[in-house]
This record gives C-alpha cells, structure tokens and sequence, in this order.
C-alpha cells in the first residue's frame, strides 16, 4: 500500500474543495439566477472539463501554464510561481477539472428554489445576504453537499489530467490513482488490488453517507 500516495490524494481532494465551494456557490447561484444571451456559453465552458479527454484537458494546462510557456515564464521570472509537476500544479489542475462536479449540482439546486420564496423574504425584510443564508442555503444544501461527494471522490480518482500536469514524483505528485497504474506496470497485481479496493470502498462511503444525508434532510424538510 502506498500511504504517501494516499495522504497526498487526500490533501489533493481537500484543497480542491477549499477553493471550490465558495467558487461554486458564486458561480452556480450566479447561473441559476440570471438569464443572458451569452449564458449558454458560460455554462458550456463550465461542462466542457466534463466531456473533453482528461488527456487532452492536462496537455492544454501543460501547455499553457509550463515553463516554456509565455504565462508559466512569466510567472517563474516576475512571481517565482512554477504550476506544473509539484501540488500547487495539481491543485490548479484538480480545480479545473472538477469545476463542472461542483458547479452544475450547486446551480440546479439553486434553480429548484422558487422566486416567491425570496420575494417572500424580501417582503419580510430580509436583506440579500441574510435570504442568502436564512432561506437559499438550506433548501440548496442536499445540491451542495452532493456537489462535495462528487468533487472529492472524483479528485481521488482522477488519472490523466493529474499525469500530464504533475507526473509521477513520489512524495510530491504521485496520487493513489497514479501509484496504482505504478503497480500493475510493475505486475504487482496485489498491491494494485488493495489500493483499487480501498479507493473503491473510499468512493463506495463516500456516496453511500451522502445520500443518506440527502434523504435525512429531505425528510426533515418535509
């Protein structure tokens, strides 16, 4: 069992989900609240991490923030930033493939909360940001914490993007996925399975307590 590879996986999925729940609750809430000409395009950039190649999404990355790039040249020579092949590379990498897992289930949670509901408050007296949180969030907290399942377990599974961007640095870059794919290129099928097994049964819980968090609050709302 690779634990470094483990623990690295962990803080990989934990960071991702710093940077993106307050992103994804902007964002999300933003698009389910608003209707414009160019919003269509905006929500296809916001699934196209979704249907590109994982491959093809850590190539553009690779491309565009290495150090042969103009953007990863500048930033190594004005801000002494590198963002490929260490976390903070991966960290950026994990934020934009995981972007539609968090945005998508926080918008449509937002968009099955009525306009009267928030007209309602309003005529109560309550401010914008106190309907945000007296009223949104806990009728669009089962679409958010599902948004949470989704982003940490796929972090936890994501191969390619991770490979392009970060490599395979022992200690540094190499995730659990990564470190299975070592194993079985080593034929050390035993290994592979215990980590596939415990990654499954990581995700398997994961899901599994989301969804009966989901039914509790249900009920509860009911």
């Amino acid at each position: 069992m690779d634990w470094p590879a483990l623990m690295l996986s962990l803080e990989l999925a934990a960071a991702t989900l710093a940077v993106l729940l307050p992103l994804g609750l902007a964002l999300g809430r933003w698009l389910a609240r608003t209707a414009w000409a160019g919003k269509a395009w905006v929500e296809a950039l916001v699934v196209l991490p979704l249907v590109l190649p994982p491959t093809v999404l850590g190539y553009y990355l690779l491309v565009t923030l290495g150090a042969g790039s103009p953007l990863g040249a500048w930033l190594a020579e004005h801000l002494g930033v590198r963002l490929t092949f260490n976390f903070a590379g991966l960290l950026l990498a994990s934020v934009v493939f995981n972007l539609p897992f968090m945005v998508q289930p926080i918008q449509r949670a937002f968009e099955a909360i009525p306009r009267e509901l928030r007209e309602a408050a309003a005529v109560h007296g309550l401010g914008a940001w106190q309907t945000l949180w007296r009223v949104e969030l806990p009728l669009a907290w089962p679409g958010i914490l599902s948004a949470l399942v989704l982003t940490f377990v796929h972090t936890l599974g994501e191969f390619g993007v991770v490979l392009m961007v970060g490599g395979n640095i022992p200690g540094e870059t190499r995730t659990i996925a990564i470190a299975i794919y070592d194993r079985v290129q080593a034929f050390d099928l035993a290994s592979a399975d215990r980590m596939a097994l415990l990654l499954t049964l990581l995700s398997l819980l994961a899901v599994a307590a989301s969804f009966g968090a989901t039914a509790r609050l249900r009920r509860r709302g009911g």
